[in-house]
């Protein structure tokens, strides 16, 4: 077992990986959210005594921003949080070191190579 530190991250690596996490969540969250403002919101305001007419166009459009904007806003926010993070781990591990694991190497068997082919020379040279 080999012990190892973790002494910097890269600022970018990390804020773009983060963004891509978070990014991937915005579009569950906003097809959540959307979906619910399409769906249950006018089937609820339809219930009341005036129909809901509006209500469920305002609702719908609401919806779809969601489903929109959502994946955009978590993407940007994890982005610039990525950044902090790795950055404020950069300054800690700088000051009081990183963070240590230790790792374990899988070693396979060693198998000797095959044997080379039989060769016999070309019996009949290029003149």
């Amino acid at each position: 077992m080999a012990e190892m530190t973790i002494r910097r991250f890269g600022v970018l690596s990390v804020a773009k990986m983060n963004a891509i996490i978070w990014f991937i969540f915005g579009i569950i969250v906003g097809v959540l959210y959307g979906l619910f403002f399409i769906l249950v919101i006018p089937a609820i305001t339809s219930l009341g005594p005036e129909g809901g007419g509006v209500g469920a166009t305002e609702s719908i459009s609401a919806g779809l921003i969601m489903i929109v904007a959502m994946p955009i806003t978590y993407g940007v926010m994890g982005l610039i949080a990525g950044a902090v993070g790795a950055l404020v781990y950069n300054i800690l591990a700088g000051i009081i070191g990183g963070i240590k694991f230790e790792i374990e190497g899988v070693q396979q068997a060693y198998t000797p190579p095959p044997p080379p082919p039989d060769w016999a020379p070309n019996p009949y040279p290029a003149q």
